[in-house]
């Protein structure tokens, strides 16, 4: 059975980022310290702007120890989106990777409509072609098509024809 020894004492030599822009001694055991460390005050003064010291600290005070972290982390990612946009904060990011991502499947879809037309159109020639003659014909095609893919490099490694 383990015994659950208390934590060691830590010895504060400078206050945290959060009690440097309160102007205010940081104690011991500083709700705020573990996530805003006095080398990146920027952090904290974002938080501070967009919520308040009062409301921060009451968040975590209401959080469980191993959530703690990642709230503080997601305060500040909020918070610097919204000092950003004002309007519409981290959701105005998630609006604008939206639009890309509608934006690619459209020229994926369009990509996918160019290749299966290629496809059409060589089909009638190659069923004309003797067998030996269609797989080298179907290779070729295949070898041109990867040249003109946007990595040269994916080439390098097939057969030359």
């Amino acid at each position: 059975m383990q015994s659950s020894s208390p934590p060691p004492c830590t010895v504060v030599l400078s206050p945290c980022a959060a009690c440097k822009i309160l102007r205010r001694r940081c104690v011991d055991k500083c709700i705020l310290a573990p996530y805003f460390p006095p080398t990146d005050p920027f952090k904290f003064a974002a938080v501070h702007r967009i919520y308040g010291a009062g409301n921060v600290i009451k968040f975590l005070q209401e959080l469980p120890e191993g959530q703690r972290a990642d709230a503080a982390s997601s305060l500040v990612y909020e918070a610097n989106a919204r000092i950003r946009d004002p309007i519409y904060g981290c959701t105005g990011s998630i609006f604008q990777l939206q639009n890309k991502v509608r934006e690619l499947h459209a020229q994926l879809a369009v990509a996918k409509a160019e290749v299966h037309k290629m496809q059409q159109l060589q089909h009638p020639n190659l069923l004309a072609l003797p067998r030996s003659q269609f797989q080298e014909q179907q290779n070729y095609c295949i070898f041109t098509q990867l040249q003109n893919f946007p990595f040269p490099d994916f080439t390098s490694h097939l057969p030359h024809l």
